[in-house]
């Protein structure tokens, strides 16, 4: 798949900057929105019509699972990668019970983040290593 639009959702500065820079750097991805606010994010998923949707957990007041379960809700298509802290069974069980194609933990940014993407693209399910290695 060429040309993959992406919005990014986190409520911190930082990890929306680091992740928009990893992703400029691959000419098959666009990020058309990085948004710090959790309350409009589905409002800008909806209007902006991203391939996929990278979504924090932990955004202030709003989860990222019921951003996610919103989006299913309202039709959305986006495939949904969760960026974030939570390295737990639970949250992780959570996220991809919302519809999450990816689950990748922030400690495992730099190796995880994009094969993440391609898992989701190909369809296929994706969890940061160290959640698997405990799922056995």
């Amino acid at each position: 798949m060429s040309n993959v639009t992406i919005l990014l959702a986190d409520d911190n500065a930082a990890v929306l900057s680091h992740v928009g820079k990893m992703l400029s750097k691959q000419t098959n991805y666009m990020v058309v929105g990085a948004i710090n606010d959790g309350t409009t994010v589905v409002r800008e998923c909806l209007r902006l019509k991203p391939d996929l949707a990278i979504l924090d957990i932990s955004m202030g007041m709003v989860s990222g699972i019921d951003i996610a379960l919103q989006l299913r809700e309202l039709g959305c298509n986006a495939k949904i990668i969760f960026l974030t802290v939570h390295e737990d069974r639970d949250y992780m069980s959570a996220a991809i019970g919302a519809g999450g194609s990816a689950y990748v933990v922030k400690s495992r940014l730099s190796t995880d983040l994009l094969p993440g993407i391609e898992a989701a693209l190909a369809n296929r399910l994706f969890v940061s290593a160290n959640l698997m290695s405990e799922r056995e």
